[in-house]
């Protein structure tokens, strides 16, 4: 499958990191589609074909595993990645248990996202839509 567009779930966090996605990934055919809380990312799901989910550890009404626990409840096989500043054991065996793709430190070193994003959308939706500066 190729994908001409990609739709990314980011969860509304604490700073505006819906804005810097739009930045960086835009221009490569990546659209970011913000939710401000796990009701309203199963809201946009329903209506919206979305490829994966950015989630924040350190989101406002819910940790990042709590929203990825409720949208695993309605799309048990959408790929999320989580963000977060302290990545201890726990949380890692956690991510695990619930299939994230990616665990990645605060702050976000966004050539690792795009890395991650790459690797993601090779493997699920065989897509090259970073080829151009990863490959």
């Amino acid at each position: 499958m190729t994908l001409n567009e990609v739709n990314v779930l980011v969860d509304q966090a604490k700073w505006d990191w819906g804005a810097a996605v739009r930045q960086v990934f835009e221009p490569r055919g990546v659209n970011a589609v913000v939710a401000s809380g796990a009701m309203e990312a199963l809201e946009i799901l329903d209506r919206t074909c979305i490829h994966t989910a950015i989630v924040d550890m350190e989101s406002d009404n819910l940790s990042g595993l709590g929203i990825i626990r409720v949208l695993r409840g309605r799309y048990p096989e959408l790929p999320c990645i989580l963000l977060s500043k302290e990545p201890e054991r726990r949380l890692l065996c956690s991510a695990l248990e619930l299939n994230v793709f990616s665990v990645i430190d605060k702050p976000v070193n966004l050539s690792i996202l795009q890395e991650q994003l790459d690797r993601l959308l090779r493997k699920k939706y065989n897509s090259t839509v970073f080829c151009e500066t990863v490959c």
